[in-house]
C-alpha cells in the first residue's frame, strides 16, 4: 500500500481525486453486466475456499486428502488465471472463454459434492482450471468492454466494489443450503444455478462494446 501511494492520488486526473462510477455509468446496462460477471464468478470461488475441504470430509475423505484436493484445486487456477487474458484479449468477441471458464467449475465443483470420488482429482483439476480462468476473464472484461483508461478505473472501481460484496454471500447461502437439506445435493444444485447466471451475465458482458460514462 505505501508503494502504490504515490500512485493513487489521481495526478492524471483534472480534480486530482481518485476514481469513482460516474452516474452515467451506474446507468449503463453494460457496466452492471461486467458487475454482476464480477461478483458471481468471485462468489464461486467464495463458495469453494469456504466449503471443500468441509463437504470431501463430509463425503468420506480423510482430512489429509481433503486438503490435498482443495490444494491441488488451488493451484491449478494459475493455470488459466495467466492464459485466459492473453487469448481472450486477442479477439474482440469473449463469449467462447465465458462458456469455457463457466462449465469447467460447473462440472468440477458439482461432481466433487454429488459425484464419485474415485474421480475426486480430476474434479479438482477443472474445479481449479475454471475458477482461475473466470478470474482472468472477469479482470480482462474490466479493460476491454471501457474505452479509454479513466473508464477503465470507474468501471473497476464499481464492478470489484460491488462485485465482491454480492460475492460475499455465496458461502453464507450455501451454508444454510447445507443445514436446511442436510447434505451437499441442494448446495451443489445452488452451485449450478451461480454458475448458470455467472454464464448469462457473461455472454452479455463479452460483447464487443463499449460502456459509456
Amino acid at each position: 500500500a505505501a508503494a502504490w501511494l504515490p500512485f493513487a492520488r489521481g495526478r492524471d486526473r483534472p480534480d486530482g481525486g481518485a476514481a469513482r462510477p460516474s452516474g452515467a455509468l451506474w446507468r449503463d446496462p453494460l457496466a452492471w453486466q461486467v458487475t454482476a460477471f464480477m461478483g458471481l464468478q468471485s462468489s464461486l470461488a467464495y463458495i469453494v475456499f469456504g466449503w471443500l475441504p468441509a463437504a470431501l470430509v463430509d463425503r468420506g475423505l480423510d482430512i489429509v486428502a481433503a486438503g490435498l484436493v482443495a490444494s491441488v484445486s488451488a493451484l491449478a487456477q494459475g493455470v488459466l488465471a495467466l492464459v485466459v487474458p492473453t487469448l481472450a484479449a486477442r479477439r474482440p468477441d469473449q463469449r467462447p472463454w465465458v462458456v469455457l471458464v463457466v462449465s469447467l467449475p460447473l462440472v468440477g465443483f458439482v461432481g466433487l459434492l454429488v459425484g464419485p470420488l474415485a474421480f475426486a482429482w480430476g474434479f479438482a483439476l477443472l474445479l481449479g482450471l475454471g475458477l482461475g480462468g473466470c478470474f482472468g476473464l472477469a479482470l480482462t472484461l474490466i479493460v476491454l468492454r471501457a474505452g479509454d483508461p479513466r473508464a477503465a478505473a470507474e468501471l473497476s472501481a464499481m464492478a470489484q466494489g460491488v462485485g465482491y460484496c454480492g460475492a460475499a454471500l455465496g458461502p453464507f447461502l450455501v451454508g444454510i443450503a447445507h443445514d436446511w437439506s442436510g447434505g451437499w445435493g441442494l448446495p451443489a444444485a445452488l452451485y449450478a444455478a451461480v454458475c448458470l447466471s455467472a454464464g448469462s451475465f457473461g455472454l452479455l458482458a463479452a460483447r464487443n462494446r463499449t460502456v459509456r460514462i
